[in-house]
């Protein structure tokens, strides 16, 4: 069958218009990892240097198209007459003159805002460690000592907080859109950035460097909380796990340290020591299973404990034949958990 090549052309623009208009409406979606909407002193400078470009390209567009329409219309005018003669000077001041100047100061303003993100305005109160893994996010706090958490990092709102990075396998990249920009985790070496926010809430970050096949599935929550909130969760963190359980729950802890989970990941309090996967000590208050791979409810917990290949395919935690009962103890033990 063949096409009608009118039918295509007379199709053409609209498809065209489809595609601009969905891409405006994507622009115009608060996207909770949007650049443009920040939320922290680092995030804001990267935020106005962006409006600031986007404005000047604006400016020039116009500027060029309304030079533009102005020689076509004089060209179709019926007794227009085409100017000889030396152009030297608008071409020197539109084309050389203008851009140099735009290019020096957008480059002043860049420099400024580098140094400026270089570190915070105070000494932080908060130091925390972020290591990279594939594909998930170990977070360690200097203060208090044992306060470990995985792909969810804690901060006090209003105050800055040190960020040391390294990464425990490959090239990784630390990316809070909302509150600063990347900073990338090479291996050997110990790179610093900073946070800091003045409204309470939840903002989404993501490695921002492809670290292998489950990149996109590596993301991790930053939660900015007031101080005495913080405080009560960093000291609740650095304890161990509780020992005050039900029935069910004591033996899902035994299936738990009996298995290969204990060669695998730590339970602070308990004999499961294991270092290859996250510490699990608060795993049931966490935000997610597998970094951003699925929510944290027993259903989706139950699913990666038997076979996270399915989930999040490619990750270490090879599947796990649990009989049924002991896995329905294990999911009350590990929900319990914060």
């Amino acid at each position: 069958m063949r096409r009608d090549p009118s039918r295509h052309r007379a199709r053409t623009p609209w498809r065209l218009t489809i595609v601009l208009c969905a891409l405006v409406l994507g622009g115009c979606a608060r996207h909770e990892q949007s650049t443009l909407h920040a939320s922290g002193a680092g995030a804001q400078r990267i935020e106005g240097l962006w409006w600031l470009m986007f404005w000047i390209a604006m400016a020039v567009f116009a500027e060029v198209m309304l030079l533009l329409g102005w020689a076509l219309w004089r060209r179709r005018r019926a007794r227009a007459k085409i100017r000889g003669g030396d152009a030297i000077g608008g071409i020197a001041v539109l084309g050389v003159v203008i851009p140099f100047a735009i290019l020096v100061t957008v480059y002043g303003l860049g420099l400024r805002d580098l140094n400026a993100l270089a570190a915070p305005r105070q000494d932080p109160a908060v130091t925390v460690d972020v290591i990279g893994h594939q594909w998930w996010w170990e977070i360690r706090y200097a203060d208090p000592a044992g306060a470990v958490t995985a792909n969810e990092l804690h901060i006090p709102v209003g105050e800055p907080v040190r960020v040391r990075l390294r990464t425990a396998d490959v090239q990784h990249s630390f990316w809070v859109p909302q509150l600063m920009p990347k900073t990338d985790l090479i291996a050997g070496k110990v790179n610093e950035t900073w946070l800091q926010t003045g409204t309470a809430g939840s903002y989404r970050a993501q490695c921002a460097e492809y670290c292998g096949k489950q990149h996109a599935f590596m993301a991790l929550m930053v939660v900015a909380q007031p101080r005495a909130d913080f405080d009560a969760w960093a000291a609740a963190t650095a304890q161990p796990a509780t020992t005050t359980l039900t029935a069910d729950q004591q033996r899902g802890r035994a299936v738990f340290e009996r298995s290969s989970c204990a060669s695998c990941h730590t339970v602070r309090g308990t004999t499961a020591t294991g270092r290859v996967g996250p510490d699990l000590t608060t795993v049931g208050s966490r935000w997610s299973i597998g970094a951003g791979a699925a929510p944290n409810d027993a259903g989706h917990l139950g699913g990666w404990i038997v076979n996270s290949q399915t989930i999040k395919p490619g990750n270490k935690m090879p599947p796990q034949p649990v009989p049924a009962q002991d896995l329905q103890d294990l999911l009350s033990y590990l929900r319990s958990l914060k």
